[in-house]
């Protein structure tokens, strides 16, 4: 993973401490997706890939 991305924890994380937050990080073209307890492993996506998801579950047709 590269280390030059900037990753923001969520904001729906639930604000406790230590390694329990969903974080991102966006590059040119894609979003990067991790867990703050195991940094080491992320999920790629493109933005429009990842609205389609977070639409299909706001609507609940997934």
């Amino acid at each position: 993973m590269d280390d030059a991305l900037h990753w923001q924890k969520s904001t729906f994380s639930g604000g406790g401490e230590g390694d329990t937050c969903v974080e991102l990080a966006a590059s040119p073209t894609h979003i990067h997706l991790r867990e703050s307890d195991t940094p080491t492993t992320a999920l790629t996506t493109s933005p429009a890939t990842l609205a389609q998801l977070l639409k299909g579950i706001r609507t609940g047709t997934l």
